[in-house]
């Protein structure tokens, strides 16, 4: 799987952290095509570089029963070849250009990224458009059982072989009904990936990969007027499409029973995590779970890392953190044992802080040093070109508002500690979660990992 880069620091100087009253914003220019792509262009003329985003609104839970990893499968096959691009030219000219191209996919999109020199813009839309107009004309047997062999490869070298790499499959199958978009983790199962045919795979792609369900973003050594222009001519020609229709999930009602899951593992030591559902991202929830993550889990100056690994040194590490998608989303806390210790333990003093932070709210010191812990890593973060391309994006189709970014930053500030008490006390109860705990011993075999509801 190709992934984002990983995010870096020093924006400081870029956005003015330190003046308030000149609140960090995300300069762009946007226009839109009759075929229905949005486009963004953000002008940074400190390097002669371009970034190219194109954000397809099309992830894992809008595949259907016995087919899916269809989303996971199309990152690879963007990178295959289409009409006019033979398998492998692209790498080759962006390479040759200064550049790279990289994407991923979750449970809610599948985003592509090309990046080269700024005079490489006009060929860089060209490649994206044969592959946004023509990747399914080269689409044969060979080349989906080439890339089917691919993933299936990746799910074993990611999940199946890797240290406690089967515990996203079991929490998701286990913290959502199997009717639900998020019961299916992005890879997809086994069967389904062996069952595809072609005529799928295409009719998957006509579906989705269409111009009205994209945004694309431009950003760099770039003019507005010449990315639109260019745009243009090589975008404006794909016809607009039906919009999808997607698969339609109603919101699982609230867990009433803890759903507490064993399994082993070939690792030195137990693990031991705890899920539960929460809502969805951008949501005004939001904040005050992150904050009460961060107050949880998230450091070395967090409760339970103190109390765990400082204090008690019965746990290796300890992280948690709270992920809001489109639909819904998850909080997760997730401690490894030291060797010798019983998980039963970290279990009931995980549960003994989560029910601490649930009766009394935490301090104003406390929550302060959080929000501001959590306003400088999102800022250092974006100085990236590319990173601030990848969230106009996101503001654009999970948040509704391109302009979200100085308000994203304001509802973080706003937080109070009453906040913090109230949705801890809200979602985090323990009849409302799931725990793993995964001990040393053997790995399931397939049919344990694929379940007995998906025979």
């Amino acid at each position: 799987m190709r992934w984002m880069l990983p995010l870096a620091v020093g924006l400081a100087a870029l956005f003015g952290r330190s003046a308030r009253a000149d609140e960090p914003k995300i300069d762009y220019t946007k226009f839109e095509l009759a075929n229905g792509l949005k486009v963004y262009v953000i002008e940074d003329h400190k390097a002669p570089l371009v970034y190219e985003v194109m954000w397809m609104k099309v992830g894992s839970k809008d595949e259907v029963t016995s087919r899916t990893g269809f989303a996971h499968l199309f990152e690879h096959l963007m990178f295959k070849g289409s009409a006019h691009l033979p398998d492998g030219l692209m790498d080759k000219l962006l390479e040759g250009a200064g550049g790279w191209s990289n994407a991923f996919t979750s449970s809610d999109q599948t985003v592509y990224q090309n990046v080269a020199g700024s005079n490489f813009l006009e060929q860089m839309l060209w490649i994206e458009a044969d592959r946004l107009a023509g990747l399914t004309d080269t689409l044969d047997t060979k080349k989906l059982d080439n890339q089917r062999d691919v993933v299936l490869n990746e799910r074993r070298q990611s999940y199946e072989n890797q240290p406690y790499g089967l515990a996203n499959l079991m929490l998701s199958a286990a913290l959502w009904p199997k009717e639900f978009g998020y019961h299916w983790d992005t890879i997809g199962y086994v069967s389904d990936l062996q069952a595809a045919t072609v005529p799928d795979v295409k009719a998957f792609f006509a579906k989705y990969y269409i111009p009205n369900n994209a945004t694309m973003v431009i950003a760099g050594d770039v003019k507005p007027e010449e990315v639109k222009r260019l745009v243009e001519k090589y975008f404006a020609w794909i016809p607009k499409a039906p919009v999808p229709a997607r698969p339609q999930y109603k919101l699982p009602a609230p867990l009433t029973a803890e759903v507490a899951l064993e399994s082993t593992d070939d690792v030195q030591t137990p693990r031991v995590y705890l899920q539960w559902r929460a809502p969805a991202g951008f949501s005004a929830e939001e904040p005050a779970l992150d904050m009460a993550a961060a107050i949880l889990g998230d450091g070395k100056s967090s409760r339970l890392y103190k109390r765990l690994v400082f204090d008690e040194k019965i746990a290796q590490n300890v992280r948690a953190g709270f992920g809001g998608q489109e639909l819904a989303g998850s909080f997760e806390i997730v401690v490894t044992a030291k060797p010798g210790t019983d998980p039963k333990k970290l279990l009931a003093e995980v549960s003994e802080e989560v029910a601490k932070l649930s009766a009394t709210p935490p301090s104003a010191e406390e929550l302060e040093r959080a929000v501001n812990s959590h306003e400088s890593s999102f800022l250092d973060g974006l100085e990236p070109v590319l990173q601030r391309a990848i969230l106009l994006a996101n503001y654009d189709v999970m948040a509704h508002d391109p302009a979200y970014f100085p308000k994203d930053i304001a509802r973080y500030r706003a937080v109070n500690v009453d906040q913090v008490k109230a949705v801890t006390a809200k979602y985090l109860k323990p009849a409302a979660r799931v725990t793993l705990t995964i001990r040393p011993g053997k790995k399931p075999t397939q049919d344990q990992l694929q379940g007995k509801d998906h025979k």
